[in-house]
Order: C-alpha cells, then structure tokens, then sequence
C-alpha cells in the first residue's frame, strides 16, 4: 500500500460490473491503485500508509480512552438483518427524499475540519465528489477554503455547520454568508462548546498550524509523496471562514481565537434566536436525548442528527446507533431524524434506515478517500457505499428505501420469530 503514486489516482472510466443481475452498472472502473481498495476499510489502510502519523491521528483519533470512537463502529453489530428475498429485488431504487430534494442515495458528506489538511483544495475536492454522486455536502466552519469557495463548486444540495459564539454578531455574519451562498440548510453543532481531550493529538505533538514532535516530524519526513503534493499548501494553511479582510493573521493565531470564540453557554435561547434568523431547514447536529430532540422538534428545527461528534468530544457517550431508536420515537415521525457516527459499511446504513433514520453521514471515511486520491477517492469511498447499500437491500429484498423498517432487524443473537 505505501508505494502509491499519484498517476494512479486520476478519475476512471465507466464500465459496466458483471456483480449481480443487472446491478452496478455505471461504476468506475478501477484504477490499478483503487482496485485493491475494495472496501472503507481498506481505504483506510490506504490513507494510514500515505499520511503522516500526527495527520491521519488528528482523523483517525477520538477523545481519552477512545470507548465511544469504538463503540460508534461496534454498535452495529449487535443487530442482524432479517431478509425476506422471494420479495424480489431484481433492482434497487435507493433514492431518498430530504426536505424536498431527491437524493441518489440516502448519504451525506458530514462536516470536517481541515479537509485540505489531507489533499490539496480538500474541500472542494470533496464537493465535487458529492455532486457527482448525487448526494450534499455539508460544509465545515473549519473550513480551510471558505463557505463562498465551497458554493462555487456548485453542489447541490449544500449544507452549511454553524456554531453559536459568544460573539453572537460574528454567528449572524457566517449564517448570512451561508444564506448570500445560497446553502440550503443550516446545521447547527452543539457537542463542541468545549472542546474534547483527544489524546492521540496530544501523543502526537499535534497542533494548528501542524508542528509535529520528533516522532511526528521523523514520520512526515517519511511521507515524501504527500509532502510534495501539500508543498503549495501547507504555508498557506488557514480557516477560510474565520480570515477577516486585510488580515494578516495566521493560523495559529486564528485557531486560538476559533476555540475561545465557543460558548460553553450555548441554550435553547440560543436555537430559539438562530431559529428567528435561519428562512430554511434548520438542523441540529449532535442530539443523543431523546427529550432533546423531542424539544428541538418543538422549537421549530427541521431535523436532528444523532451524533456524538465521531467519538471526538465525551467519550462514553453512547454510539449514536445505539441513541437512535429512542431518538426516531420521541420525534414520532414529525422531521426528519439522520444519523452520524461509525458508518463504515452499506449495510450500516441499511441497519440505521430500518431503525427509522432518513439518511446517514459519514466523516472519516471520506477524508480517508481524500487522502489517498482527492475527488476520485472521495467518489471511490462513495461508490463502495451505495453499491454495498444495493447489495444489501437486494439480498434482503427491499427494493426501496421505505420497504425498511424494524421488522428488517433482530438481535444479533436472538431466535427469528414469525413476522408478517
């Protein structure tokens, strides 16, 4: 996996797979360093073997004993899929509706910061790469580009994080600047008001701008095709979102002003007050009480993510699959309900779709398939996903998104009962 180089990483072109009866068709065609990463979790291994050890920790890496990092992937396994194939499912419409726009899967690209960290221009790298796979982006405020850059790509839908600040004039400017780029939704992070202890980060001598220890420097050095391809880059590291006009402020100095800009204080007054100012779909990201969610829905907010920040911010939170079912009851159908943390296979999504989520984002995976081919790795890990998805509707046949439900699941250890 280590000798890759960058010719291996230009864009395919489209084949037809001989994988199933009529499935898969229109799916790019390896290319000689793809082919063998078949899977999200090869990719993975792929982007470890191309980043410095301080880079791929700062994404790969959760907070303290990392128990909730862990338990986000593991959670899964503890339910079984129940299938009914003589249903028939020749084929697969894995559309899904999203505050009335029709998706080509139900997946989003979720917000992470740094994205350019890991491939020249990330950001837009990656919305190119939503687009073209017909799903949205939902951008960071860590942004290294800025919200506007991101627009300028021309995803659609786009989403746009926001956070509430103690300089609540400075949260009104990004989210005017999110309605001027004419973002769609707005998602608002309320697990981050502190920031968590990410241990790996501190083992690392991680920091912003990246200055790493000896270890960390020994294994940049080692990195010799991502240094050249980030030669350009690096220098010019900064949080596109937070430069003022005429400033000559530099990373560092804006990355201490973005962590003693967040507001430990954050409350309902707070979603109430973005509420008045936010015309579309509003969202809030990083709900696991289910009374949270059922007074977010009562609030006026359009639809909740259940996240605990991959794992990044209270470790020993529960996983976000294991929040959802109470999360989906308490909302009772009235928005929608997505799901963020640990999805590293179609049939988690899947598994996530039958306990009442409209849709799943995925953060590491994607900026693992940044690292190891920019856009093209970020549509490889995508296309891995919705084909893993067909597959696995098909196997249990369901032909569509709304044929799932909890009749679809079992305890992984339980006996089948009789269901109709």
């Amino acid at each position: 996996m280590s000798n890759v180089l960058e010719a291996d990483v230009q864009d395919a072109p489209l084949v037809v797979s001989s994988t199933g009866s009529g499935r898969d068709r229109d799916t790019p065609a390896a290319s000689s360093r793809f082919k063998a990463l078949y899977n999200v979790a090869e990719v993975r291994k792929a982007a470890r073997a191309v980043l410095p050890r301080p880079v791929f920790d700062f994404a790969d890496g959760g907070a303290e004993d990392e128990h909730t990092l862990r338990r986000n992937v593991h959670a899964f396994s503890d339910v079984a899929l129940l299938p009914r194939p003589l249903n028939g499912a020749a084929t697969c419409d894995l559309s899904a509706e999203l505050f009335g726009r029709r998706l080509a899967m139900p997946l989003l690209i979720a917000p992470t910061g740094l994205a350019g960290l890991f491939w020249p221009d990330g950001e837009r790298e990656a919305a190119r790469a939503a687009a073209a796979s017909g799903i949205p982006y939902c951008a960071s405020h860590g942004s290294v580009c800025t919200l506007e850059d991101i627009a300028g790509t021309g995803v659609d839908p786009r989403w746009m994080q926001v956070f509430v600040y103690k300089d609540r004039g400075f949260t009104r400017e990004m989210v005017e600047r999110a309605a001027a780029a004419r973002y769609s939704a707005l998602v608002l992070t309320i697990d981050n008001q502190l920031l968590g202890n990410r241990e790996r980060d501190l083992r690392n001598g991680f920091t912003i701008p990246p200055r790493f220890g000896v270890a960390g420097t020994l294994s940049t050095a080692a990195k010799v095709p991502w240094l050249w391809r980030m030669r350009k880059t690096l220098p010019r590291l900064t949080f596109g979102n937070y430069v003022r006009p005429g400033s000559a402020e530099d990373i560092a100095t804006l990355a201490g002003r973005l962590a003693d800009l967040l507001d430990p204080g954050l409350s309902w007054a707070d979603v109430d007050w973005l509420r008045g100012l936010w015309r579309g779909p509003l969202l809030i990201k990083g709900v696991l009480h289910p009374a949270e969610a059922w007074e977010a829905v009562n609030r006026g907010v359009d639809g909740v993510v259940v996240s605990n920040h991959g794992g990044r911010q209270l470790d020993g939170s529960p996983a976000a699959f294991d929040a959802l079912p109470a999360v989906v009851d308490a909302v009772k159908g009235r928005v929608p309900v997505l799901m963020d943390g640990g999805v590293r296979r179609g049939a988690d999504v899947v598994k996530a779709l039958a306990s009442g989520a409209a849709a799943c984002l995925i953060g590491r995976p994607q900026l693992w398939g940044l690292a190891v081919g920019g856009e093209a790795g970020v549509r490889h890990v995508l296309d891995i996903v919705r084909r893993e998805i067909d597959r696995t509707m098909g196997l249990m046949g369901a032909t569509r998104i709304g044929d799932l439900g909890p009749h679809c699941l079992v305890p992984a250890r339980a006996k089948c009962s009789a269901r109709r």
